[in-house]
């Protein structure tokens, strides 16, 4: 990788299967990156034992997602892709981050006060420094530039935070990270219930899956919420019904979207139908991805290398950060 391009990094963590959200959010741009900058793909998996402490199906998880990010375009030839637990140097960072971090503006993070909400009987201290722990992930590789969601924004904030405090105490070794999409604005792909984005946790069949089988997806696509119509001509959508439409926008020929839409305007829309196109739509999509996902799991060695490989390169850029870190803290000893 030329040392010329700019840094790019993100991870996603191993708790759930990816989905649609995820692909058209996040890992198309991933495609386009990948030949423009040097990028740093990790698998966060110190991240998911803040509220996935049970390690039993985590090798699986990881291996899993992997095969996904390969199966949507990633080239290991071209990014660095490994998982977090393979670079101690993050936790030494992590430990040096968190001597400059403060309960308070930690307490404050809106990802803290959820996961308390929805996990109170486990509230441990890897929830808490959340941040602090995605900030050494960035500043290991000295990174400007990270592509994340509205609700990651507050976490690139004190990134920005704690590099500049570091720089101020020791010395001038981190840039300043930069929200970063490609040019474009991320995409939130609706849940099929109407509510939110589609997640990895929250309502499981309101959201597609990159590994749904054909007859899951329309199933879950049947289930969307829809109503009983309009009433009136050229009425405005209602927003779980533009969420239908928002979807069928992502994998639907340009005509087939006319002509709902030209049926909607006219008051002679038929939900079922145009369920039933988007279902088709939608596993003409997701199928091959899957297909391709099975296909590279199949063979666990190959994908052993690519992350043995992915560890070793990552580990040459964040050797060179804990020494420049180390030697402008002072614990350079001999």
């Amino acid at each position: 990788m030329s040392n010329e391009k700019e840094i790019v990094v993100s991870g996603v963590r191993p708790t759930g299967n990816l989905h649609l959200g995820n692909y058209f959010g996040a890992l198309r741009n991933y495609v386009k990156m990948q030949d423009e900058f040097n990028c740093y793909f990790f698998i966060a998996d110190l991240h998911s034992l803040t509220t996935h402490p049970d390690t039993k199906e985590l090798k699986e998880n990881v291996l899993h997602v992997v095969s996904e990010y390969l199966a949507c375009g990633l080239d290991p030839d071209k990014v660095v892709l490994y998982c977090q637990s393979d670079l101690p140097q993050i936790a030494e960072l992590y430990l040096f981050l968190n001597m400059m971090a403060y309960k308070g503006e930690l307490e404050k993070t809106t990802t803290f006060k959820d996961k308390v909400r929805l996990q109170p009987e486990n509230v441990n201290a890897g929830l808490l420094t959340y941040p602090v722990l995605m900030a050494a992930d960035i500043m290991i590789h000295r990174a400007k530039l990270v592509p994340v969601g509205k609700d990651q924004e507050q976490h690139l904030e004190m990134t920005r935070t704690f590099a500049n405090r570091f720089n101020h105490r020791y010395g001038e070794v981190f840039p300043e990270a930069q929200a970063f999409n490609f040019g474009a604005q991320l995409l939130k792909v609706p849940s099929l219930d109407g509510a939110g984005k589609m997640s990895k946790s929250e309502n499981q069949y309101a959201t597609l899956y990159l590994s749904d089988d054909d007859e899951l997806i329309r199933k879950k696509i049947m289930k969307a919420k829809t109503d009983a119509g309009p009433t009136e001509p050229n009425s405005v959508k209602p927003d779980y019904i533009e969420n239908v439409f928002d979807l069928m926008k992502l994998v639907s020929q340009k005509d087939t979207i006319e002509k709902f839409e030209a049926d909607y305007n006219n008051c002679d829309i038929r939900y079922g139908d145009l369920k039933k196109q988007l279902a088709e739509d939608m596993i003409n999509y997701i199928a091959p991805i899957r297909q391709k996902a099975k296909d590279i799991r199949a063979n666990t060695a190959d994908l052993n290398i690519i992350l043995k490989v992915g560890a070793q390169k990552a580990a040459e850029s964040a050797d060179r950060t804990i020494s420049e870190v180390r030697k402008a803290m002072g614990l350079k000893y001999f």
